[in-house]
Parts: C-alpha cells; sequence; structure tokens
C-alpha cells in the first residue's frame, strides 16, 4: 500500500495554489517554514475553502472595476448614475450621507478641488482620475447585510481615498456601485491590477462572513468555469437595444486552458491525499472533490482525462462520465 503523504503539506501546497494563488513567490528565496501549530492552522483554513467549495457551494462575491473617468464631467455623470440623479442615498467615506441633485454639485466641487485639480474634460490618453467598481451577491442576499460589508471593505482597502457608495437592491442581484478618487488625500494613486482584485473579493467575501453570510471568493480556474464578464455598458447597451456586436461568453485561449489545466491537477493532489487521510472527514472531503470535478464544464474533460489517475489510496482511475 503506498506511503500516506503529508496531508497537510499537500493541502497548503496544492491549497495555496487554488486559493491564494497572489501568494506563489518566483525567483525569490525559499519561504521561511512554518512551524507545527501554524502549519495545521493553514491546513484548517484550506479545509474550510475546499468544503465551501465543492460541499456547501457557497455563494460566489462579485467585484468588478466598471470603469472610471478621466474628467470631472464623467466622474459627476457617474454620481449621477449611481444616485438615480440624487435620488438614492450616497455614502461618503466619512460615513455621511447625501440625497438630492444639489448634493451631487457639491460633491463634483469637493471631488474637483480635494487634491490635484481634476479638470472637465480630459486629453486623450490621460490618467483616470476616479476608479467605478462593483460589489454584488447573488438573489436572496439581503441587501443591507451587502451594503454593510461594502462599506467595511471600502474602509479597509479603500482607505486615504475620496468615495462615494450607493446601494441598488432594485434589481435581481444586490449590489453596491463605488466612485473612489484614484489619488489618495496623501498623493498615492489607486491603480488596480488583476492581484488586486483578487485580493478585494477575499475582502468582501470576509467581510460578508463576518456578518453570517456565506460567501466566497474562488477563482473562475478553480471552480473549473471559464465565463467572460460583460462591462457595465455592454449590459446597459444590451437592455436598451442598442448592443449591434456580440462577443464570446467563454475563455477559451491556450492561457485559459493551462489556467483550468493547473487547477484541475492541485484538486487531483488535494483529493489523493485527502483520500488516503486517517480522517474518515477527509475521505468524504475527496469525495466531494471527485463529484465536484465531474460537474466541470465540457471544456474540462480533456484536462481531466490526462490528469486524473484517482484520489483512491490505490491510486484507481476516476470514472468522470461521459462528456456532455
Amino acid at each position: 500500500m503506498p506511503r500516506a503523504p503529508n496531508i497537510e503539506g499537500v493541502l497548503i501546497t496544492w491549497g495555496d495554489r487554488l486559493f491564494y494563488p497572489g501568494n506563489r513567490v518566483v525567483k525569490v528565496m525559499p519561504p521561511p517554514k512554518l512551524n507545527a501549530g501554524a502549519a495545521s492552522q493553514r491546513a484548517a483554513a484550506i479545509r474550510q475553502r475546499i468544503e465551501a467549495t465543492v460541499v456547501r457551494r457557497a455563494p460566489q462575491v462579485m467585484v468588478k472595476v466598471t470603469g472610471g473617468g478621466r474628467g470631472m464631467k464623467a466622474i459627476a455623470a457617474h454620481f449621477r448614475y449611481i444616485s438615480k440623479n440624487g435620488r438614492l442615498d450616497m455614502e461618503d467615506e466619512r460615513g455621511e450621507t447625501m440625497r438630492g441633485k444639489d448634493t451631487l454639485v457639491d460633491l463634483a466641487d469637493d471631488w474637483r478641488f480635494g487634491g490635484t485639480l481634476i479638470d472637465d474634460f480630459a486629453e486623450p490618453g490621460q490618467r483616470r482620475e476616479a476608479f467605478n467598481i462593483m460589489l454584488s451577491m447573488p438573489r436572496g442576499t439581503d441587501p443591507l447585510t451587502v451594503q454593510r460589508a461594502a462599506r467595511e471593505f471600502a474602509q479597509v482597502e479603500l482607505a486615504d481615498h475620496k468615495y462615494v457608495m450607493v446601494l441598488h437592491d432594485h434589481q435581481a442581484n444586490p449590489h453596491v456601485h463605488i466612485s473612489v478618487r484614484a489619488e489618495s488625500k496623501h498623493g498615492k494613486r489607486l491603480n488596480p491590477r488583476k492581484a488586486d482584485l483578487h485580493r478585494w473579493r477575499e475582502t468582501f467575501a470576509e467581510k460578508l462572513r463576518g456578518h453570517g453570510v456565506e460567501a466566497e471568493a474562488t477563482r473562475q480556474a478553480t471552480r473549473g468555469r471559464n465565463r467572460i464578464f460583460e462591462p457595465l455598458w455592454r449590459l446597459k447597451a444590451r437592455e436598451d437595444g442598442r448592443l449591434r456586436a456580440s462577443r464570446a461568453g467563454a475563455k477559451s485561449g491556450a492561457q485559459a486552458q493551462a489556467t483550468r489545466a493547473e487547477a484541475v491537477e492541485a484538486w487531483m493532489h488535494v483529493g489523493r491525499a485527502l483520500a488516503m487521510s486517517g480522517d474518515l472527514e477527509d475521505r468524504k472531503l475527496a469525495g466531494a472533490i471527485v463529484a465536484f470535478i465531474k460537474e466541470m464544464p465540457e471544456t474540462q474533460a480533456p484536462e481531466v482525462q490526462r490528469l486524473v489517475t484517482g484520489v483512491t489510496p490505490h491510486s484507481k482511475p476516476i470514472d468522470i462520465g461521459p462528456r456532455r
């Protein structure tokens, strides 16, 4: 019989690739080894993420940068859009609420002069002076809880920046729009990248869980998904019947396929380790991973066929079923 693996070591190594890809460091000295207590805590956190993803199928948070204004006219127009021209309450970084058309004028003046001057119109290619962020949860989530979690998210991730946020609860999914001034009060500029967006999702999910809401921030590749989320302007154009060109709804490039294959490989390492555990709950979790992989979309099947050698102690192949 094969020798039992170091289950916690496998969970930390491969679980990090599934859930914390930003922690993977390239071309540096080896990271310090975790002591036994820290390793156990890290492995326990990975187990919780696995269970939330493959067993409970926790709702996934969405955090998107939907655009941003380069001039004050564009920024003020977004203020009008998210507040429904002043009819909805807007909340700023100080926790103060405002409503009405007159407050929109005052808000625009505050942003225009509250730091480096923002002109009405930007020159071609000029950097953004504001970013528009949307935080969303699936239908059925309490809107006020989403708002509270978004408030706490902004206090952590957008500290020292001017921002306003507005709750939209009249549509299918409760969501919060945040407009944040790119330049902080200390002159440092916001410039969100892919790693920042992943961290933002993690923070938002953490704040929701703090209010008792089941929420996860698992990457699409980890979940075997490949959906392309459309920008807000395309969604609005489709609603108004103005969208003339369609585009692919799924990621199909070589990089996307490689990322999904890496995720499947990580799942298999984790599943095989858990299947050889002496703990019944670990073995049940391994079975849930098998079921989870079976449900991955059709585009996953070739990678699964190549990588799956089984998660049982005897390495028997997994029957992934017919292609859909």
